[in-house]
């Protein structure tokens, strides 16, 4: 902790901070003063369904100024509508005299909006000068509510005997956050509420484990991710020009962007996009891999395709008799699959250097994934690669999602497949395709809820010495899951971590909202005679006469 700032110094800066407000009150008014990212984080925090909140942010974006919106306008309020005492903990004197700070620019704010209404938010302020709050000390608001607002240190033992609302900034930096949190929650039991804001501090740090239990569906906590680039697409620049009295321009903000970008340097990626450094370990460890790999491949088969070379130069004929025994492998395969269990869909594209792979997971009825057919393909053309996707998916029992790498070569066969099987959007929810587009932050989200199901055995997989091999080359890499540009050598061909890329889309499309429906099938067209040798025609004008004779009956009673 550093030093504490002079009196002189604190008096210049609650003016110079207290000016901006008034500042930018004045210019967007009250109502507006939160940019979007703000107010959605005050929206979120006011639903009663929201207990513990864990936010990951870009730093200086100004959520710390949301949070104490937030907790002015909890403190203010009587019991009865939800009032309740606000603590603010962080790991250093600054931050709490800046968060008391910016309560107080709110308090003074919220204080000239409530006379307006006839209404009081502190006890003894003076109508005439409503800014004159003697109530605001340097680490505590106390309101006419009876409730306050209080600047603690991060030690736990601060928390104990108190109750309200809990807000621990920075989270990542406090020396023990694990026994904080444990202090912290028990605010819960009496309806109090637990917010956890910080920038990232390291892939190992407790408050990236914590968001990696909230995006592995281990966690019931709430999660909120404010990066810089979504900061500045809902006006923070914008914001930063009207308080600096600058004119905002397009080229300025670009421009501004990189300087700042170019600042941080190689610590861009954790101070400013939400993605923990110091990472580069395995995903998955070995024991863990084989540890699920418990089905033999007579219960889950894995069928290797390799065709030649020049498959597309000899003759039509002679490439279908190729494919031919492939292609009854794969039904006899599909045959045998239970037609009571839903089934998901991945599939990672390839044409040369790596396999293309399709895997199929089976979801039983206690939720547990357990692969039913992986497909994996060398030398095969779009096509055939297409012709064998739609067999599975056509063939798949209760197929409840199918999820395709679209980032390059696949993108194709997924607007075809979205073609035949309904293509899955914001727009249409009730295509069954699902057409992807990998990213760090589609593996942040992705990867995570799949290592839970490793973790937890709610998998099983194939035994196959490759699988183990791509499932192993997934990496840490500045705190995400992903897989590194290197390509490994397994019985001589090359291998990119495909099954493991396919099995994590199996799984997202697994996990995806679906609804199944059944239906009437229209009757099939009658020969003219049956089986018997009766005239159809005949006995359909037998059965009319029976049931006009009904007709007739019931008219005479």
């Amino acid at each position: 902790m550093s030093g504490p700032i002079p009196q002189e110094d604190w008096v210049r800066v609650r003016r110079e901070s207290g000016a901006n407000l008034d500042h930018v009150i004045d210019s967007v008014g009250l109502p507006n003063v939160l940019l979007g990212y703000q107010g959605r984080t005050v929206a979120l925090l006011e639903t009663t369904a929201v207990r513990v909140l864990f936010i990951e942010k870009s730093r200086r974006i100004g959520e710390t100024w949301a949070l104490a919106s937030y907790a002015v306008l909890r403190a203010g309020r009587a019991k009865e509508a939800g009032g309740m005492d606000a603590m603010y903990i962080s790991y250093s004197q600054e931050m709490t005299r800046e968060f008391i700070d910016a309560c107080a620019m709110w308090a003074r704010a919220f204080a000239q909006a409530a006379i307006a209404q006839e209404e009081f938010l502190f006890e003894d302020t003076d109508p005439a000068d409503p800014e004159e709050t003697r109530q605001i000390k340097a680490f505590r608001i106390q309101f006419a509510s009876g409730f306050e607002i209080l600047a603690l240190s991060s030690a736990p033992r601060t928390l104990r005997g108190k109750q309200g609302l809990v807000i621990i900034d920075e989270a990542a930096f406090v020396d023990s956050l694990k026994e904080l949190l444990k202090a912290a929650l028990a605010n819960l039991m009496w309806g109090g509420q637990v917010v956890v804001c910080s920038t990232h501090n390291g892939a190992d740090n407790e408050f990236n484990v914590q968001i990696q239990d909230i995006l592995g569906g281990r966690s019931k906590y709430s999660h909120l991710q404010i990066d810089f680039d979504q900061a500045l697409l809902e006006g923070l620049y914008e914001r930063i020009c009207l308080v600096t009295g600058q004119e905002w321009s397009p080229e300025g903000e670009a421009q501004w962007r990189q300087d700042i970008i170019d600042f941080y340097g190689d610590a861009a990626d954790e101070e400013l996009f939400c993605i923990p450094s110091m990472g580069s370990g395995a995903w998955l460890t070995t024991p863990l891999i084989e540890a699920r790999m418990t089905l033999e491949p007579a219960e889950a088969p894995v069928i290797r395709i390799d065709l030649p070379l020049d498959f597309l130069h000899r003759p039509d004929l002679e490439r279908r008799h190729l494919m031919a025994p492939h292609l009854d492998a794969i039904k006899a395969a599909l045959d045998e699959l239970d037609e009571n269990r839903q089934h998901a869909f991945g599939y990672d594209p390839a044409r040369k250097a790596d396999p293309a792979v399709m895997t199929l997971l089976a979801i039983d009825k206690v939720l547990r994934r357990r692969s039913a057919l992986t497909v994996e393909l060398r030398n095969v053309p779009f096509q055939e690669q297409k012709e064998i996707a739609t067999l599975m998916l056509k063939k798949s029992p209760r197929l409840c999602g199918a999820a395709i790498d679209a980032t390059g070569v696949g993108m194709n066969l997924a607007e075809d497949l979205g073609r035949i099987f309904g293509l899955r959007t914001d727009d249409t929810p009730g295509g069954l395709v699902w057409s992807v587009t990998l990213s760090q932050k589609w593996y942040n989200e992705n990867f995570p809820p799949l290592k839970t199901a490793f973790e937890d055995d709610n998998i099983a997989l194939t035994r196959d010495a490759e699988h183990a091999v791509d499932l192993r080359l997934v990496k840490i890499i500045r705190g995400i899951p992903s897989i590194p540009p290197e390509r490994v050598d397994v019985a001589g061909a090359k291998r990119h971590g495909d099954f493991a890329v396919a099995l994590v889309l199996a799984y997202f499309a697994s996990r995806m909202q679906w609804h199944e429906y059944d239906y009437l099938p229209a009757p099939k067209p009658h020969n003219r005679f049956d089986e018997a040798g009766e005239s159809v025609f005949r006995r359909r004008a037998e059965d009319d006469d029976r049931l006009s004779s009904r007709k007739r009956d019931r008219r005479i009673f």
